[in-house]
């Protein structure tokens, strides 16, 4: 076994001291165990619905992160958590994410020009985090991520006062931060009623609990509760393995692409496109897959993809040329405007609606949240100096807010955000937005058109619940109005009505349905015209969205 050499004055004394040697090992050991409980961090969406994303968006983030100090040369912790805190928070994506990476930008300040961490000084980085994090968010609600967070920081304080070991004081936070997840549903009524803790929380303690079975490996003297034995730094490293990208051939090429199909199995693409290059990235469900890879040969990892289902978003990079002449291929169609618009959508039909309208499309949204980087990189592809995000998701507004506030600095850019929740709402803004003219004045015109849209949404429940009154069975068709779930029967047509009828639909003026991937279009122009009957007075538009796990995303305004 390869020692970690943790700093220890003696065995009594415990573990003194850290430096950024040692912290990248921790952080490699949180990632791996994140990797192994990611999908049951996925497992606590409050809502019975197919987008529950907070371990893979908590996920995504820390390997982002990891990625940054792979093979970080300095042993000055001060700076491995700059550059850790830099690659989280270009990485981050969801409310999950970005928390994440605002707790690791906290503790790379206090860190900052640090050689070694040392009781006093993890204490303070603790704190600080806490504080940033709570900062990031305009409402900080308890019983979430911040909760968990605050415990594990106000229980490492106390126990600096007994003790200097850094081992005594993280497993008391590690403690205290269980039990304050296991009050979450005191503090959260919606957890309560769904019968479920926190997920971002419960991904922050898987986090910590990675962590704590790399310091379990320097003394039995304390074991973590529920900790299995702990990882070797060889077994780490094995695991950990990143590659080079310098073969013979060269990885010269980014791939990423969606991949629609039915029944595809996930950890078998996962394995394939992992055996073909370096870098890869394999989420989703057996309806929708994301894929990215970095290969030799770009036809490889695209061939595989079309041998299984359709492909859609591809894209192609040449990391060797470092080059962005592809991405602005991509957006080459896109008419160029003084203010220009970065919208995340999904589903073909739906993003094609948003560049007809003259955004430029970030592919993203249930399941797949963009990262803060990918913000980034299609704000720098747009060559606009005025910017306008769309985040058409409550799961995404805070990565594009961290992004807004980035491009300025890193871009040279002036980037506004809009907090739309919903594609519908996205799309209203999007037709009040104007190509030219005063910034200010369009962002508040597309703002108020976004307040002006109801939305629906209709998919199948992917568990059992009782929520707001609802008995939901496995399986069943349930709708949401407004992100709350309101409605559960077994007819898509049935729900679908019935979300109407709770919206006032016959208050408007027009009614849109988008239908998705998995309704034919005469299922869905027979859902039409029972919603034309029952709405005469109302226009009635049908579109093909295209979106994955949504039967139909509606509309009225």
């Amino acid at each position: 076994m390869v020692s970690l050499s943790l700093s220890q004055s003696n065995a009594s004394q415990g573990v003194l001291k850290c430096d950024g040697a040692r912290l990248r090992y921790l952080m490699m050991a949180a990632l791996i165990w994140l990797e192994q409980h990611a999908e049951q961090v996925n497992a606590l969406n409050v809502f019975p619905v197919p987008d529950g994303d907070t371990g893979t968006n908590m996920l995504l983030t820390l390997r982002a992160a990891v990625s940054a100090i792979a093979h970080e040369g300095s042993t000055a912790i001060g700076e491995v958590a700059a550059r850790l805190a830099h690659g989280a928070l270009h990485g981050s994506r969801g409310n999950s994410g970005t928390a994440l990476a605002q707790l690791l930008s906290g503790i790379a300040e206090t860190l900052r020009g640090a050689v070694e961490l040392d009781a006093p000084l993890l204490v303070r980085a603790f704190k600080r985090a806490v504080e940033i994090a709570y900062a990031t968010f305009h409402k900080p609600v308890e019983g979430t991520i911040l909760t968990v967070a605050r415990a594990v920081s106000q229980a490492a304080e106390l126990a600096a006062q007994r003790t200097d070991d850094l081992r005594h004081i993280f497993l008391a936070g590690l403690e205290s931060g269980r039990q304050a997840l296991a009050e979450t549903p005191r503090l959260l009524p919606i957890l309560a009623q769904a019968g479920v803790v926190d997920s971002g929380g419960q991904g922050l303690i898987v986090i910590l609990e990675g962590m704590a079975r790399l310091f379990d490996e320097q003394s039995s003297a304390i074991t973590p509760p529920v900790m299995p034995t702990a990882l070797s730094a060889a077994a780490l490293d094995a695991a950990f393995a990143l590659s080079d990208e310098a073969t013979e051939e060269g990885f010269g090429y980014d791939v990423q692409y969606i991949l629609y199909g039915e029944n595809l199995d996930v950890d078998a693409i996962r394995a394939a496109i992992s055996a073909m290059g370096s870098s890869p990235i394999v989420v989703g469900t057996p309806e929708a897959v994301k894929v990215h890879v970095h290969v030799p040969d770009p036809s490889v990892p695209l061939a595989y993809g079309e041998a299984l289902g359709r492909l859609s978003d591809v894209v192609i990079e040449n990391m060797a040329a470092q080059s962005d002449a592809y991405r602005a291929a991509r957006l080459a169609d896109v008419r160029s405007a003084e203010i220009a618009v970065i919208s995340v959508a999904y589903g073909e039909g739906i993003g094609q609606v948003f560049r007809d309208l003259g955004a430029r499309v970030l592919s993203g949204g249930q399941t797949m949240n963009p990262s803060v980087g990918e913000f980034l990189e299609a704000m720098r592809a747009s060559n606009a100096r005025q910017i306008i995000l769309l985040p058409n998701n409550p799961n995404v507004i805070l990565t594009a807010q961290q992004a807004a506030q980035l491009a300025e600095r890193e871009l040279g850019c002036r980037a506004a955000l809009i907090p739309t929740r919903s594609l519908p709402q996205g799309i209203a803004a999007m037709v009040a937005w104007q190509a030219d003219g005063d910034f200010e004045a369009v962002c508040a015109a597309m703002a108020a058109a976004a307040t002006h849209v109801r939305t629906g949404e209709v998919t199948s429940a992917t568990r059992e619940a009782h929520l707001n009154g609802l008995d939901v069975q496995n399986g069943q068709i349930i709708g949401l109005l407004d992100d709350q779930l309101v409605s559960a029967g077994w007819s898509a047509e049935g729900v679908l009505c019935d979300l109407l009828a709770r919206a006032g639909a016959e208050q408007y003026e027009v009614i849109t349905l988008y239908y998705g991937g998995s309704v034919t279009a005469a299922e869905a122009e027979s859902a039409a015209e029972s919603v034309r009957l029952r709405y005469p007075e109302q226009e009635v538009i049908l579109l093909h969205g295209g979106q994955p796990y949504y039967h139909y995303i509606l509309s009225v305004e």
